[in-house]
């Protein structure tokens, strides 16, 4: 109906008809019918957000979003594009090079990219997974002592579990390097190769997260060495955070606070539904990889984890010291990593605690 106006001078029949449309709109229209004005203002700021995420349990909260609807329902209007990552430096890469938006992802890739980049890249907008990742071993590895001369396996390199084992194992006195020499050997692998190396006899454990360590531990023997919640204050470590581009955030946060709603409801779902995530994440992991866990595997696997909104920003200063300590990152400030605030705000509408920057960013 809306055409585009002149400044031609408007006949006394045209301003008659004006005048009674007028009259009517005012006389009979609904007074809460929405003027294009309105449904501009309503309308998201951008109509696609490309989220990444690994087909992983500690990527619950991204798998049930995106299986029970949580993230559609959030976000009317945008069309929800995702890819599915191994490990965090190639979902960072994803990230800088503007192919995703946004992407649940452990906590030293984000400190690495926001460091590299200045403060300039990401910030941490939400928590999302504590705790589940360990290092599991094959037989007659009983102490650390006896990891002398192995093999290890991380998913990558640099990223949350690569940089937990270089310092647990510097920690015990073994020298590691970068380029895997040292009195233990690492070798950033992708999981499932990982697993197949393990029953393979080729490597002699890794530090995984879940469901990796619990596929180790049913489908190929291998024990408990150092579970990772026994080395932080209440056994509560970050594993997983929701990362979105600065330049996204600044530009589109009407579009990043759906998000977040989606993500807060899709940690309520799981919260409410214990019974029911088993099923639901098995589902979004066949979808991905083609194959579901073993019962056995998700049940072990959702016992070591625990999803929150919290992202633990207190830990984060020691994240850095430790990627530091293992060189896999660049010394640098995280001052402004996290931004808090729309998460906050949608916490406390709901009645829900909020959550710290620590000092680190807005909350």
């Amino acid at each position: 109906m809306n055409k585009i106006r002149t400044t031609t001078t408007i006949t006394t029949l045209g301003l008659l008809v004006a005048m009674m449309a007028g009259c009517a709109s005012a006389a009979g229209a609904p007074a809460d019918e929405p003027t294009t004005a309105d449904d501009a203002a309503a309308a998201p700021s951008v109509d696609e957000l490309r989220l990444g995420y690994f087909a992983n349990v500690t990527h619950a909260p991204a798998l049930v979003g995106l299986e029970e609807g949580l993230f559609a329902d959030a976000l009317p209007g945008v069309d929800i594009t995702t890819q599915v990552f191994n490990a965090g430096p190639a979902a960072i890469e994803a990230l800088t090079a503007g192919a995703i938006d946004a992407t649940y992802i452990g906590p030293n890739p984000s400190i690495n990219t926001f460091i590299q980049s200045g403060g300039e890249s990401a910030r941490v907008i939400a928590g999302a997974t504590t705790g589940g990742a360990a290092l599991v071993v094959r037989d007659g590895i009983d102490s650390p002592a006896d990891l002398e001369g192995t093999t290890l396996a991380t998913p990558q390199l640099g990223n949350t579990q690569d940089v937990a084992l270089r310092t647990w194992l510097a920690e015990e006195g073994f020298e590691t390097s970068t380029t895997g020499e040292g009195d233990v050997t690492i070798t950033p692998t992708e999981n499932a190769q990982t697993l197949q190396l393990f029953q393979d006899g080729q490597i002699d454990g890794a530090w995984l997260p879940e469901p990796w360590v619990s596929r180790l531990i049913i489908e190929a023997g291998a024990t408990v060495l150092v579970d990772e919640a026994d080395l932080w204050e209440d056994g509560e470590f970050p594993t997983t955070v929701l990362l979105v581009r600065a330049d996204f955030l600044d530009e589109h946060p009407d579009v990043v606070e759906d998000l977040l709603q989606g993500h807060v409801a899709a940690v309520q779902w799981l919260e409410e539904n214990p019974d029911d995530a088993a099923g639901v994440i098995n589902g979004a992991i066949e979808k991905e990889t083609g194959k579901p866990l073993a019962d056995e595997v998700i049940d072990r696997a959702l016992e070591n984890v625990t999803f929150s909104f919290d992202p633990h920003a207190d830990a984060f200063e020691t994240l850095v010291k430790n990627g530091l300590a293992a060189g896999t990152q660049k010394d640098g400030s995280i001052d402004g990593l996290f931004d808090l605030v729309l998460l906050n705000g949608i916490l406390e509408a709901d009645g829900i605690d909020t959550v710290s920057a620590a000092g680190l960013g807005e909350d």
